[in-house]
């Protein structure tokens, strides 16, 4: 355990406060702020740890297998939990502010695109024994248009204004990348299993002995 490792976690810890704090009262009876508002000052906390755990780690350089196993786990639970809260109407304050809740098709392309990787990436595993596996530079653009969409559709929920104006936008992206960045990922592997491939065999003095 270290820092980088204590900064997901508590992005992981983060995941359910914001659960609670968008679906009862707690935010207007004991913090006297607007749920949304609390809700987008912990989301965008949470979306801060994930650059400082991967910046320490490189910086002190303490990346772990844990570290790597943890980071996208906390990045996937963060994300998915916040889309399908946010789709539901009991979450925003009634009469339902303009393009809101988030529409059920952009939840959906958002938690079938990690469905898909993830079997996928589970499917290989077990037939190649392939581990190597690392995010895409659509991916990375991908988690960043969803945790600024996520931002964006809580700061909606306390001041509604203009909403028809950027909302549909949000949704557009969010889905378009999400769509795109699950195919590319196919190709990626790909290259990812090929480069693998290419890579020299260990000397004769690392090799396992016979049985």
């Amino acid at each position: 355990m270290n820092l980088p490792n204590a900064l997901t976690l508590l992005r992981i810890f983060i995941v359910p406060l914001l659960v609670v704090v968008l679906l009862t009262p707690f935010a207007e009876n004991w913090v006297g702020l607007p749920r949304h508002i609390l809700g987008v000052t912990l989301f965008l906390g949470a979306a801060l740890t994930d650059y400082l755990d991967g910046h320490l780690a490189r910086r002190r350089d303490q990346v772990t297998r844990l570290g790597q196993l943890l980071d996208p786990i906390a990045d996937k639970l963060m994300l998915v939990t916040a889309f399908i809260v946010l789709s539901m109407r009991s979450v925003f304050p009634q009469p339902l502010p303009g393009h809101l809740p988030v529409p059920f098709w952009v939840t959906v392309a958002v938690i079938s695109r990690d469905v898909f990787i993830i079997v996928g990436a589970a499917a290989i595993n077990m037939m190649t024994g392939f581990k190597g596996f690392r995010p895409s530079w659509l991916g990375k653009l991908n988690t960043t248009v969803q945790i600024g969409g996520i931002a964006a559709i809580m700061f909606a929920a306390s001041v509604p204004y203009y909403t028809g104006y950027y909302l549909p936008t949000v949704y557009a992206a969010v889905f378009a990348l999400a769509i795109l960045s699950g195919l590319h990922y196919i190709f990626f592997a790909s290259k990812l299993m090929n480069e693998d491939r290419r890579q020299p065999p260990p000397p004769d003095d690392d090799l396992p002995l016979a049985a």
